[in-house]
């Protein structure tokens, strides 16, 4: 299991873009931090590894954001969800079947939506700009 120090938001963004690099079609990638951590500066990088030129920003009211390109790009923010439930109402399985990636944050609020294939990217604060990032299920970046 991979573990990773970056010293600034833009490392937790190039090291967002590195992962994304090597992930497959339809890849389900469960994000576990609290406020502030970088989860949505790690979802930028992401895009760009996904060859996406577009503004990442947290879906944090509006539950989802669709980044298309080369590649697609499908950003939850499950913050405000209770339940896997609430998920499954606004679609999920559809967009699991569409075969893009799909980044979830707040991943702890619906634990019973995924199949046990997610990659886990766990991200902790250790300063106002230090963050250990750790992934597991996938290949080192």
């Amino acid at each position: 299991m991979p573990t990773y120090i970056t010293k600034s938001e833009q490392e937790t963004e190039q090291l967002g873009m590195r992962f994304a690099e090597k992930l497959p079609g339809g890849a389900v990638v469960a994000m576990y931090g609290d406020l502030g951590a970088g989860k949505t500066a790690f979802v930028r990088g992401m895009a760009r590894g996904l060859g996406l030129d577009c503004r990442v920003s947290s879906p944090t009211f509006t539950i989802v954001n669709e980044y298309l390109g080369k590649r697609e790009l499908i950003h939850f923010d499950m913050y405000r969800l209770s339940s896997a439930d609430e998920l499954f109402d606004i679609g999920w399985e559809d967009y699991l079947n569409r075969g893009a990636v799909c980044a979830v944050e707040w991943s702890e609020n619906v634990q019973d939506a995924f199949f046990g294939d997610e990659i886990r990217v766990r991200i902790e604060k250790l300063g106002d700009l230090q963050r250990k990032i750790t992934i597991e299920g996938a290949e080192e970046c």
